[in-house]
């Protein structure tokens, strides 16, 4: 429960000399920074684990050449006449941050702007339609339980509704993986056997008296551990939440819940959702353990290639689905922003978030996306534009801009291999380009401030010493960092944005997707901010053996045609079926 806390008695601010030092009430200051650490810890369920108290606010003076200095951080000169007239009314300022930190904001509060990716050109499908599968011919179950457990989500559904499996047992298969090969790969925070069993024999019951929820049901799956879960631990990976348990269930959840899939473990992810780095250790990648799984979304991709569950979800603000799945050799889909409710998820970066599957190939992202996707009231940047996914029609004639120029300048064998295999696809490919623009830069400054804003309480009271990774480039550094970047910079970089959208519909202009060399140019930070979709997938192995990736980018809400040319070009090049030798 939020705590709240009514500030109505602002007080009067004083006239004061231009030459006088400012100094803030430093017991009013301490108090209300301490209110305001309580309200967020207990609106998280958190405790500070023995940690001191939070310290008090400095009273430090400040003055005219407080501001000069703080110049140098705005690349701003002012006048000395001008700094005494800004100090005069300065302390506005700090009773408002006081204010603003003593109403217990938690992370799951976003700002009252939400991110909207569609242009005013935007024109949603006419109906709504149901998803159409491609047919396959799964044939009997497997006597091998390794062939059962890598196998596709159509093969575990089709022997499930021919009660060939129960739902129990296949789960059972998961949590005896889980157990042997977890630990090898460090990529599981919470085992949930009790609720697994309990769940799978209840799909059990269901499937038996012929009520079949859809092609989840009674498949086991593991979530990031960022994702709230009723009655079981959330850690968020970071140390200063590792007791932490929500009250209630993510939208996701419930979701996968709703169709009848079974919650078997909570998978690893970097503190806080960056890197492979967790309060645990590291999480490796399966295909060669002595190297980590690549992050945020470490443990489910590791998990998902190493066959321990049969999916599981991610997320992505900034490469978070793309980069363990290239590196883990999964199949991962960042769905368009807002097709997916965050609701439950910790928040990184508001404008940025996004919840998409990690499988082990894009027609089981398909099945996933289509149960977890839709409009939720929980989550204001989500939207009622239907998927309308079609895994069944032909890929040929499909018009796939690929980036010519960095194809010629910087493509590798398998790069060309995966432009020939979409040729003999006999799909169109037609060259385009994408500006060369700051997206990077400006994609992280807006990345640095809002995180910095979800987890401030964490800065201001010393609870990032908690977290394990302390380096220059880690969270607790890039949190302070972000402190000192002006508002008016952070909502010029937004306004960027803004345009930078205008590029994105220039690029997509004329073709249903587009795909690029590994190294994947601009697309990957221009798309990220534009909210277009991306599916990742294997396009070669290594002379190490280790697997190699190629992303494909989509139209906005058009996952569609993005899955079934991604499913398409997976059986073209004939790899997504190959398993790791561990375990």
């Amino acid at each position: 429960m939020r705590a709240e806390h009514d500030m109505t008695d602002k007080g009067e601010v004083s006239q004061q000399s231009e030459r006088e030092p400012l100094a803030s009430s430093s017991h009013r200051r301490t108090f209300l920074a301490s209110m305001g650490a309580a309200a967020w810890m207990g609106a998280l369920g958190e405790t500070a684990h023995g940690r001191p108290a939070p310290p008090a606010v400095s009273s430090q003076a400040i003055d005219s050449g407080t501001i000069a200095a703080a110049e140098k951080l705005t690349g701003i000169n002012f006048t000395e006449a001008e700094r005494r007239q800004i100090l005069s009314r300065l302390e506005t300022h700090l009773e408002t941050f006081d204010l603003v930190r003593a109403a217990g904001l938690g992370n799951g509060e976003p700002p009252d702007t939400v991110f909207d990716p569609r242009p005013a050109s935007f024109m949603p499908p006419a109906e709504s339609r149901p998803a159409v599968w491609r047919e396959v011919d799964v044939g009997k179950l497997p006597s091998s339980p390794e062939d059962i457990a890598f196998a596709p989500l159509a093969h575990l559904a089709a022997w499930l509704d021919r009660r060939e499996i129960t739902s129990e047992a296949l789960t059972k298969l998961y949590l005896e993986r889980l157990y042997r090969i977890g630990p090898k790969l460090k990529c599981v925070v919470t085992l949930c056997e009790e609720l697994a069993l309990a769940q799978a024999r209840q799909a059990d019951r269901e499937l038996a008296a012929g009520r079949r929820r859809g092609p989840l049901h009674g498949i086991p799956w593991g979530a990031k551990d960022l994702f709230d879960t009723q009655g079981v631990a959330t850690t968020w990976g970071a140390g200063p939440f590792k007791d932490r348990v929500a009250d209630r269930d993510a939208t996701v959840v419930k979701k996968l819940g709703d169709a009848g899939a079974v919650l078997v473990a909570k998978l690893t992810l970097g503190a806080l959702a960056y890197g492979d780095v967790w309060f645990g250790g590291v999480t490796r990648n399966p295909w060669n353990p002595e190297q980590g799984s690549s992050g945020s979304s470490a443990g489910s991709a590791a998990a998902v290639a190493a066959g321990l569950v049969g999916f599981t979800l991610g997320t992505e603000t900034y490469g978070s689905i793309a980069s363990p799945s290239a590196r883990c050799g999964a199949t991962g889909l960042r769905p368009t922003f807002g097709l997916v409710s965050r609701q439950g998820a910790m928040a990184l970066c508001w404008s940025l978030d996004k919840i998409g599957p990690i499988c082990r190939s894009a027609e089981d992202c398909a099945f996933v996306v289509d149960a977890i996707a839709g409009r939720d009231p929980a989550d204001p940047s989500t939207t009622d534009v239907p998927l309308n996914l079609d895994l069944r029609s032909s890929v040929k004639g499909v018009r796939v801009g690929f980036l010519a120029a960095e194809y010629a300048r910087k493509g590798s064998v398998a790069d060309h291999a995966t432009l020939e295999a979409l040729r003999r696809l006999e799909v169109d490919l037609l060259p385009v380009d994408v500006p060369d623009r700051s997206y990077h830069e400006v994609l992280r400054l807006i990345l640095d401030v809002e995180s910095a804003a979800a987890f401030d309480e964490l800065t201001r009271n010393n609870l990032d010493d908690g977290l394990r990774r302390q380096d220059d480039r880690a969270w607790p550094n890039t949190f302070r960092r972000a402190r000192l970047i002006p508002a008016v910079e952070y909502v010029q970089a937004r306004r960027l944005r803004r345009r930078f959208l205008r590029d994105a519909e220039r690029v997509f202009d004329g073709v249903a997707l587009v795909v690029a060399p590994q190294s994947h140019a601009p697309l990957h930070p221009l798309t990220n901010m534009t909210g277009h979709p991306a599916l990742t997938i294997r396009q070669q192995f290594r002379d190490d053996g280790t697997p190699g990736a190629v992303t494909l980018w989509g139209r906005l809400f058009e996952e569609s045609a993005l899955l079934r040319v991604g499913a398409a070009l997976e059986r073209e090049l004939g790899l997504w079926e190959r398993r790791p030798q561990i375990g």
